[in-house]
């Protein structure tokens, strides 16, 4: 027999989840299949077939096993076209890996992907519950399943593999580094600064000054990039830029906040650089004579023109965008480039009256020192400056249209700091070797024969500019802001350049901020913005955002006056850099196993360095604006934080949480447990939580922002469904404790019995020093006509609880705990609710079909109408009349279900604190009491005492509480518990036990023998003499509770305790039944007898 297992499968570049092969024995294939593999074909088990089966569909198996895959062989037939699609009984596939019956897949990509990636398929591979279970059970799979399989597909990703094919049909635009990052940036942080401000900064600051302006403001942006390169190189980008690094790496709330004011901020520098090209050209205009109004006017008629046409190119796609970004990044190049070219050119007189006489090393000296004037400084000249080196962001902006963003940003952002900062130093230092810093124009302005020149490097080229120190001059560094122009080879390339630089940085950031806004409202934090949240095309282009972004700068291009919003739009670009940097850092500090950046060049110190300089830049730049800025940010963090999104992003922020909580878990370890921190920390045997909401109501009542809660479920039954059940549930039932707001945990296990599974979670729960230390559970109702052992398993847990130590809470409420008839029914009329309206639709939709049919369209139409609404009026009278029966029936247990919500009215909390356990029974009304919904409740104690003791014994007792800072409405001291029941009560109580009781006395000695083995639970005449008194005082409780307690909102009582081994599990509880019956709300409460309340301070 020979299986056929290519290695050339698994060296096939596009090799399949699983290799399928229908194996079959032919000692021809045998051959082929070694002469494949070569000389030492790897071994297989061999299995012997009968001569009669030679031509049957053949399938390896492993010895022992083999009348489980007997049943799935074919006769006669070895054609797949024979195999029916549907048979999954009869004719079996087996899946192979490495030639191997096996489920087990190798690696691959495809399992690691989202769902709905567009880079490819998700596959979902065999679950671990597929793999472990038996072989036979789970690899029946139909024909057509198996070729899903074998092409890569699954089930699961049917909606993303249409959507694949949609995008190849399509097309998208994907940019490399150099077009869709260097480009970008380039012509982002080469703004009109360059060319009308550089030469004024130089001259104000000096070369010396002026180089560490603009390496201080490269420091920012450089330690932005890379923190950016590290948090963009640690998993695949998407659409989003700076917000989708942010929210990504910190959460939400950041990134929610960052990410509406930065897409705004964009959109207000569209207005920005569109106005600052508008101005350039109204200033060309005017030395034309060619002025349409007037200036402030011409500027919003050119503006408004521009953004038409700049939005007309984005709108065009990011094809034609990115075409427009490399000519516009061109025509820049070869302006500055006509600036270098210019200052070896031989300057003529006219130039040198204006400043500028080629480079001199005297011009090189003068200027190399400050010279601030007009009260300027060196931090407000780097104000000026910094916004020049923005811009780092344009590649990132436009992650989702990167072919490779994580490889792509960082090349593409840092490489574009680099030539960018030469460009900037080159082009300061060259205009302070080659121009003074003041000149008058003059080309009379030359120097007298016999004139001192004090130095002046003007003078010694043979220029008097003296009166510039006495009256203002329009040329040199410090007056002209045009030095570029007039240095350069030819001028008007330098305008040119101007408009390039404004053009193209005004074409990104209208690009830029609809994409961060979509990639935002795609997210839904916002959810009033998820209009805007839809794309268009090919490249799924936000149209709305582009929209959106074209009314905002219209809106501040015809206001025409930026100077007040310009430090705002800066200080919203630095908040975004100071993120981006505490991001990096946030993410190192958390040391979440997640954070594998491939980029190393990074420190999470620098990162957060980087941050403090953003932050403290901001405040240099306009401090007001600064505050402005963080003011907006807090409030939108804020309003994110209250409206919790529904996101799970593995953020940085869950990582340090995670960090923090296991940090101060082993701290507590530490410290030894002090009586004064004493706090109920609970389970409760709820099963799952919705099915008892009232038991976890009133347990959530006392540990909420106090104490550990811990809803457990114990699962028994056949192991493998009760596994599978569990493991199902836990993530839902945790979520409905979330979603419902209750401050607990949930917590599940499987067992052989439901003792031994609460034995597990006794021990096992809680962590360190936040381990479970009292038990809740609900009184058992049905004790008389459940099982022996449920009654048994029920009572061990008592005694288990105690041997473990734990304080023991069990709740009785009138009409039980359990809703799950409440809540199946409720789910059954939802479904009905659902099948209505689905077929109203189907219905609605027929006849918008049959709508143009004509007159006898018309007359069908009506009369199916007709009877539709006879049908749909006599379903709604029976789900009416169902839902009122189902209402009247359970009305009295949802009630009951829900009673622990609602708001207690004035009334009492009576104690019944009979015998001292340390002080549990008291502590736990105490804390009921300081909660919102019980503090108009007063505390009443009830304790046992001696007829001829009563004041001194209320004494004591107010004193000791008086102590322990517990206020209290009275004291009531009973005197006659041990007084013998009324006949009534315990006849009821010895009604209640027949049914239990052995009657072994009325019995012959081997009778009474016999029965005691057949039936040891039961209570025996001996067992009932010997704790009679008990029995009698719990019966006489339920009297004086009756008497005193009945209209108590919550009646909390000592519960007594069955000695383990001598009192039967049904005498013990009688005992709960008689004590607790027809009252109100009951705790039956038992510390573990140490102190949980101290009078020390």
């Amino acid at each position: 027999m020979s299986m056929n297992n290519s290695p050339n499968v698994f060296l096939d570049p596009n090799a399949n989840r699983f290799q399928v092969n229908i194996i079959n024995e032919s000692h021809d294939s045998n051959e082929a299949s070694q002469q494949d593999v070569g000389s030492d074909p790897p071994h297989y088990e061999e299995t012997s077939f009968t001569e009669e089966a030679h031509n049957r569909l053949r399938i390896s198996y492993r010895p022992g096993k083999r009348e489980l895959y007997d049943n799935f062989l074919q006769n006669g037939e070895k054609t797949e076209a024979s195999l029916h699609p549907c048979d999954t009984h009869n004719k079996m596939y087996y899946l192979q890996t490495f030639g191997h019956n096996t489920m087990d897949p190798v690696p691959k990509i495809d399992y690691y992907r989202n769902t709905g990636s567009v880079s490819g398929n998700k596959l979902n591979r065999p679950s671990l519950l597929e793999i472990h279970e038996q072989l036979a059970k789970n690899i029946a799979v139909s024909t057509g399943s198996v070729e899903r399989v074998a092409n890569g597909e699954s089930t699961a990703g049917d909606e993303t593999a249409a959507s694949k094919e949609e995008e190849k049909k399509t097309g998208f635009v994907k940019f490399g580094w150099v077009k869709g990052v260097l480009v970008r940036c380039m012509l982002n942080i080469w703004g009109v600064m360059l060319f009308i401000r550089l030469s004024w900064i130089v001259g104000q600051a000096g070369i010396g000054l002026g180089i560490i302006v603009i390496a201080l403001s490269v420091v920012v942006t450089t330690l932005t990039g890379i923190s950016m390169s590290a948090i963009c190189t640690n998993g695949v980008v998407r659409g989003g830029g700076a917000y989708y690094l942010i929210s990504r790496s910190l959460g939400p709330e950041f990134g929610g906040s960052i990410g509406l004011i930065f897409a705004f901020a964009n959109a207000v520098a569209v207005a920005m650089y569109v106005v600052g090209f508008a101005e350039t050209v109204v200033e060309l205009l005017k030395e034309s004579d060619t002025i349409m109004v007037d200036g402030t006017n011409d500027i919003r008629i050119i503006g408004t023109i521009t953004v038409v046409c700049l939005l007309g190119i984005s709108v065009a796609g990011m094809e034609w965008e990115a075409k427009a970004q490399v000519i516009l990044l061109i025509v820049l190049l070869i302006a500055i480039a006509n600036f270098f070219i210019g200052t070896v050119i031989p300057t003529n007189n006219e130039k040198k009256a204006r400043g500028f006489f080629n480079y001199q090393a005297s011009i090189f000296a003068e200027n190399f020192g400050p010279d601030f004037r007009s009260g300027e400084g060196f931090f407000s000249v780097f104000a000026i400056f910094f916004p020049a080196a923005t811009g780092i962001l344009a590649g990132a902006n436009i992650s989702g249209d990167l072919k490779d963003p994580q490889g792509a940003i960082p090349k593409g952002t840092m490489l574009a700091i680099l030539i960018t900062t030469v460009a900037y130093i080159g082009v300061a230092v060259c205009a302070a070797s080659c121009v003074v810093r003041d000149a008058t124009g003059n080309i009379n302005d030359t120097v007298i024969p016999g004139m001192s020149c004090n130095g002046s490097s003007a003078c010694n080229l043979g220029y008097d500019f003296s009166r510039c120190r006495y009256q203002p001059c329009d040329y040199g560094l410090m007056n002209n802001f045009q030095v570029m122009s007039m240095v350069s080879g030819f001028g008007p390339l330098i305008t040119a350049g101007i408009f390039s630089a404004t053009l193209s940085s005004a074409l990104a950031s209208l690009v830029s901020a609809p994409k961060v806004f979509q990639a935002l409202c795609k997210d839904n934090v916002y959810k009033g913005l998820h209009f805007f949240a839809k794309g268009y095309g090919k490249n799924n282009e936000p149209i709305r955002g582009y929209v959106l972004t074209f009314v905002i700068a219209m809106a501040f291009i015809l206001i025409a006056e930026l100077n007040t919003i310009a430090p705002i739009i800066s200080n919203f670009f630095l908040a975004s850099y100071a993120l981006i940097n505490f991001s990096c850092f946030h993410a190192s500090y958390a040391k979440s196993p997640g954070w594998r950046p491939a980029f190393r060049y990074y420190n999470m110190w620098i990162s957060l360095f980087g941050a403090l300089l953003c932050c403290a830049v901001m405040f240099v730049i306009n401090w007001w604006a600064a505050l402005i800025t963080y003011a907006i940010e807090l409030f939108l963090y804020i309003y994110v934080t209250y409206k919790k999104p529904e996101v799970n992003w593995g953020s940085s922020t869950q990582a340090l949480c995670y960090i923090n909580a296991l940090d101060s878990a082993l701290a507590l370890t530490t410290v030894e447990d002090h009586v004064k921190n004493f706090r109920p920390q609970c389970i409760a045997l709820t099963g799952a939580p919705m099915i008892r909401p009232a038991l976890l109501d009133i347990t959530h009542t006392f540990t909420k922002n106090n104490g550990l809660c811990i809803c457990c479920e114990v699962y028994t039954g056949p192991r493998k469904l009760c596994v599978k059940e569990m493991n199902s549930g836990m993530a839902k039932k945790q979520a409905w404790l979330t979603k419902n707001k209750r401050k607990a945990f949930y917590a599940a296990v499987a067992a052989d019995s439901f003792r031994d599974g609460v034995k597990s979670l006794l021990q096992a729960s809680g962590l360190g020093r936040m381990k479970p230390n009292t038990l809740v559970i609900g009184f058992k109702k049905d004790w008389r006509n459940a099982a022996v052992t449920q009654v048994e398993n029920y009572v061990g847990v008592i005694h288990d609880a105690f041997d473990f130590e734990l304080g023991m809470i069990i709740v009785r409420i009138s009409q039980g705990f359990d809703i799950s008839q409440v809540l199946q029914v409720q789910e059954e009329l939802e479904k009905l609710e659902q099948e209505r309206l689905a077929l109203e639709a189907t219905i609605k939709e027929n006849e918008f079909e049959e709508e143009k049919s004509g007159i006898c369209g018309f007359f069908r139409k009506a009369r199916k109408l007709n009877i539709t609404q006879h049908e749909t009026k006599n379903e709604s009278t029976i789900n009416t009349i169902q839902s009122m029966h189902v209402g009247e029936f359970n009305q009295k247990l949802l009630e009951a279900s829900t009673q622990f919500k609602k708001k207690q009215g004035k009334g009492t909390i009576d104690i019944w604190w009979l015998f001292d356990d340390g002080g549990l029974t008291i502590l736990i009304p105490y804390i009921l009491t300081i909660r919102k919904k019980w503090k108009n409740c007063k505390l009443r104690i009830f304790t046992g005492g001696k007829v001829n003791r009563i004041e001194e014994e209320k004494l004591v007792m107010a004193s000791l509480l008086s102590k322990f800072r517990i206020k209290f409405a009275d004291i009531n001291i009973i005197c006659d518990i041990n007084m013998k029941p009324n006949k009534e009560s315990w006849k009821f109580f010895e009604e209640m036990i027949e049914p239990f009781r052995l009657r072994e006395s009325c019995k012959d000695i081997t009778t009474a023998e016999k029965l005691k083995r057949e039936a040891p639970w039961k209570i025996t005449d001996a067992e009932l003499e010997a704790f009679k008194e008990k029995s009698y005082r719990q019966v006489r409780l339920n009297e004086l509770l009756q008497e005193h307690s009945r209209a108590a909102n919550l009646i909390v009582l000592s519960l007594p305790v069955a000695r383990k081994g001598v009192v039967s599990d049904y005498l013990y509880m009688a005992w709960l039944e008689i004590l607790s019956k027809n009252l109100p709300p009951i705790l039956m409460v038992r510390g573990n007898h140490k102190n949980v309340l101290t009078f020390y301070s």
